[in-house]
This record gives C-alpha cells, sequence and structure tokens, in this order.
C-alpha cells in the first residue's frame, strides 16, 4: 500500500525530530528600554500586518539554515540588500526579525534628510494600561514616533512580495493588495529620536466592538481632562515607554471603584496618535490573552497560510471565541480588564489593535518595541511584559489565555504560575497539535509539573470554556481529557510524552524546524 501524503509528512517529521537536542530556550531577561514615568497616549491604529514570516520558497533550506539567508531567492537583501537571519529561529518564525529600521531603510531606499524632513511625523500609541496607588492614577504610556518615508509602489510591491508564498501582490484580489501594500508601507518607517511627545486626555465615550453597550465592561469617567508631555525624549529607536502620574480631574478614584475607567489619549500635532488608555482598580480579574491562532485565525505553523491569513487575508477571528470574551466582559465582575499580548514588532501591529477593538472586548495592549529586535529579545519580551503587568498589579488575579504552538508561552505561562502562585487563577491554552492537521510542531508541558492540575487546562474548541465560574477558581471543564505529560508531546505525531518525547541529537530547533518545513514543501 502506497501511504498517503499525511502519513509521509508523519513518517518524516517523526524522524526528524529524533536528530536533534531539546534545547531549554533562554530565560526571559527583563531589560528592555528603562520604564518611566510619563503622560499616557493610546491609538488603535489600522495597518495592515503580518506577524509570521518564513524565507520557505526554495529546498535547499539545510544550506540556509548553516549560514543564514544569503541563499534564499527572496530574501529582503535581495531588494535591500541586506542580510536576515534564517526563517525559522529557536521554534519562532522569523517573518520580521532584524528589520531595517532608521537609517538604514533611508539609505537602503536611496531617502535623503531633505526629502524626510518634508513628511509629517506620525505616532503609535499602543493602548496603555493604569494602575492606581496612594499617590493617584499612573498611566503606562508607550508607543512610537515615526516618519513613513515616499517609497514608490512598485518597490513597495517588491518588499511585500517578500512575504508571500507562491504568489505575488500582483496576484491578489484588490482589498488584499491594499493590506499587504499598507503593513510593509508600516514596516519600512524611519523612528524618529530625540521627540517631545504631548498628550491630549479626555474621557472616553466608548472602546472596544463586541456588541456591548459602549464596547465591553469598561465605564466613561465623570472627568479626567488634562495634557501631558512626557517626561522623556523617545529612545533613537522612536520609543517611548513611561508610566505617568495624571490628575485626578473628576476620575474616580481606584481604591473607590470596582469599575474599569476608559480615556481617549489624543497626540498633539497628529492625527496618529489616538487610543484608549484603561484605568483599572487594584483588584479583580485581568484577562491577558494572545492573539495569533486564540483570537484570530493565524495558522503560525503552517508558512504559507500564516503569512497569507497575516499579510494579505483580512483577520478572521476564531470560531466563536468572541462570544466567549463577549459573555465573560459581561457576566464577569466590573472590575475585569482584558489585556491583549502580542510580541509581534509594534510597527506591524496597528492591524492587530483595529481587529480586536472590532471584535473582542476593549482593552489596553502590550507589543514588541523596536529595541526587541533579534530572536533572544522575540523569546524574552513575552515574560518581560508579563512580569511588568503582574508587578503593577500585585492584587489582581489574572488569567491567561494562548494556544500550544508558541514556545515562548509554553515556557513562560505555567513559569508565572510558578512564581505568582497567588495571583495566576487560569490558564486556558488552545491546543493547536490536536485540532488542526496543518500543526505538525511538538509543544513542551514540562512546566506544568507541579501546578495544581485544576489550575489549567488545554482545550480544543471555544465552547470548552464556556460555563466555567472562573470568578471562582473553577479552570477544568471536566468533560475535556487533558493527557499531560509533562514532558514534549504532539498528538498529530503521536508523541505523548517519554523518552520517545525528548528530541535527540546535536542540531538546535531551528535547524530542526527548518529541516521539516522543507520536507514539508518538497510532498
Amino acid at each position: 500500500m502506497v501511504p498517503n501524503r499525511s502519513s509521509q509528512r508523519a513518517l518524516l517529521l517523526s524522524a526528524t525530530l529524533g536528530l536533534a537536542h531539546a534545547i531549554t530556550l533562554p530565560d526571559p531577561t527583563a531589560a528592555p528600554a528603562k520604564v518611566e514615568v510619563r503622560a499616557p497616549i493610546v491609538t488603535p491604529a489600522a495597518i495592515r500586518f503580518d506577524d509570521r514570516y518564513s524565507y520557505v520558497q526554495r529546498r535547499n533550506i539545510l544550506d540556509d539554515i548553516k549560514s543564514g539567508v544569503e541563499g534564499v531567492a527572496k530574501s529582503w537583501g535581495s531588494v535591500l540588500g541586506t542580510d536576515l537571519p534564517s526563517f525559522f529561529t529557536d521554534g519562532i518564525p522569523g517573518w520580521f526579525e532584524n528589520l531595517p529600521t532608521g537609517t538604514d531603510v533611508m539609505s537602503s531606499l536611496g531617502i535623503g534628510d531633505d526629502d524626510l524632513a518634508a513628511i509629517p511625523t506620525q505616532v503609535l500609541n499602543v493602548p496603555p494600561y493604569a494602575n492606581w496607588t496612594d499617590q493617584g492614577w499612573n498611566v503606562r504610556l508607550h508607543g512610537n514616533v515615526y516618519k513613513i518615508p515616499n517609497i514608490s509602489q512598485s518597490k513597495i510591491d517588491d518588499l511585500a512580495n517578500v512575504f508571500l508564498i507562491d504568489t505575488s501582490v500582483d496576484k491578489l484580489p484588490d482589498d488584499e493588495k491594499a493590506n499587504a501594500r499598507n503593513l510593509t508601507r508600516s514596516i519600512f518607517v524611519v523612528q524618529q529620536g530625540d521627540e517631545n511627545v504631548t498628550m491630549t486626555l479626555e474621557p472616553a465615550p466608548m472602546q472596544g466592538g463586541d456588541g456591548e453597550p459602549g464596547g465591553g465592561n469598561a465605564i466613561t469617567p465623570p472627568g479626567g481632562n488634562q495634557t501631558i508631555t512626557l517626561p522623556y525624549e523617545t529612545t533613537p529607536e522612536g520609543d517611548f515607554d513611561v508610566f505617568v502620574p495624571i490628575q485626578s480631574n473628576g476620575l474616580l478614584n481606584g481604591n473607590e471603584t470596582e469599575n474599569v475607567q476608559r480615556l481617549n489619549v489624543h497626540t498633539n500635532g497628529t492625527n496618529t496618535g489616538n487610543a484608549t488608555a484603561f484605568l483599572v482598580p487594584p483588584t479583580g480579574i485581568t484577562f491577558i490573552s494572545d492573539i495569533d491562532d486564540i483570537l484570530r485565525v493565524t495558522k503560525i505553523y503552517d508558512p504559507k497560510e500564516g503569512l497569507l491569513n497575516s499579510f494579505a487575508h483580512n483577520f478572521t477571528q476564531w470560531m466563536n471565541m468572541p462570544d466567549i470574551y463577549r459573555n465573560w466582559s459581561q457576566t464577569l465582575p466590573n472590575n475585569t480588564h482584558f489585556h491583549y499580548l502580542t510580541t509581534t514588532p509594534e510597527q506591524a501591529t496597528r492591524n492587530y489593535m483595529d481587529f480586536i477593538y472590532k471584535t473582542y472586548p476593549g482593552g489596553s495592549f502590550d507589543t514588541r518595541p523596536l529595541n526587541f529586535s533579534d530572536v533572544k529579545a522575540t523569546l524574552s519580551i513575552r515574560m518581560y511584559l508579563l512580569q511588568k503587568i503582574f508587578v503593577t498589579f500585585p492584587q489582581r488575579k489574572f488569567v491567561l489565555v494562548a494556544d500550544t504552538s508558541n514556545s515562548d508561552v509554553m515556557k513562560d505561562y505555567p513559569q508565572l504560575a510558578h512564581d505568582y502562585p497567588n495571583q495566576v487563577q487560569c490558564i486556558f491554552l488552545r491546543n493547536t497539535s490536536s485540532t488542526d492537521s496543518s500543526d505538525w510542531f511538538p509543544y513542551n508541558t514540562e512546566g506544568f509539573k507541579g501546578l495544581n492540575n485544576r489550575s489549567y487546562m488545554f482545550f480544543h474548541v471555544p465552547d470548552d470554556l464556556a460555563g466555567l465560574d472562573i470568578a471562582n477558581g473553577q479552570c477544568l471543564n471536566e468533560s475535556i481529557q487533558q493527557n499531560v505529560t509533562f514532558s514534549r508531546q504532539a498528538e498529530i505525531l503521536g508523541i505523548h510524552g517519554g523518552a520517545g518525547s525528548k528530541l535527540a541529537g546535536s542540531a538546535t530547533i531551528s535547524f530542526v524546524v527548518a529541516l521539516v518545513a522543507a520536507m514539508l514543501l518538497t510532498l
């Protein structure tokens, strides 16, 4: 009998997984840009982004892994004259690793200082959270100041085509052409360092688009109008990230209200730097959620589909997950807060924010700052951002939501439960390996060893989360079998832990992932 395509892929992948050592990912390093006390500025933006990029367009993948992307036909080097790392590194797709920034963009595209001077400055404001102390409200303002250079459409198309597999911009429908071009322009920007940023705050009538009046369970405060100049100039990468004390001016005190309050934050001097700040009381539940393959369909583990879903296709919700979030925001106490975290580089996240606010309860955001630009930073930034919010709200309970295709999530979420046992209420992980036949990569449950096995759940579809009494700590749907082996596992490959689940050999994880991707392409 001739094996079918699926069985061939499984056999090849299973064989390959025996070639490499199980690599321990680097410990998270909490040390990005200094966090300083400054005024809020938030902006749900709208630019198309693709957070999954891979160079799987040629067959000779192994040489590429050994020597970077020097042999890849469609590399950034072929367009900009620069080299980038291989497409998969330490189990994380490197689609947006080491992108050119600032003067690199200018020199690569032949843009002079005079050309740039005439272009208006823009601001990306990432929707912030604010905490209450005995000194009042402090808003964490973070984002980026930049300019979008004038790049010809033909050059933009060349740059966009690097992200596409088996297609090109000219072959896309008109709306997807626009998506790809908008995202590409948002990536190839020139960041503006040493800039002063001034924000105006005012009560926000609404934020979010989950079908509830006002969008989510946050309320419009009775006051809060004020103007703030951030205490520090932007970093050389154009970033700002600082906690800023704000005046009450009619805001409800955090120790006297059970409601999350909303403030609109506008950047003075531009119409691009607008967002919503969420003033979160000291106690209550905060949902921290990843976005790709848990709130929207991305297929990060399938390079071709992942790129199209992120770079060209309009964002699509994952099944009925918005219904689950809507129910949480409507039935849980008013002090419930939603926070969305993606390790996508900040210049590519406007579409994420736009999608969330049209589909899920309004909430604050975290993205990857530009000074976290390499593989090590990608592996460490999630834990850095998670620890920051845990420390900022030491009395709040946290519900962590993501999927098993993220290696950093599979390490960081259980580690937080070990480090902050009184703050992690529940961990919910979509098991993509058990439900999507295109996810061929194992995940590691070793970190969950020693945790209360009723404090986390690996689930298959959104309805598995329905009916849980999260406020009282019910995290496990008894009808969903768990099969957690506290080791490396992958249902589609029949890897269920034990000695056979350990990757053995001498190559790195990135080598294995790349090899697997190459084999899948040839089948």
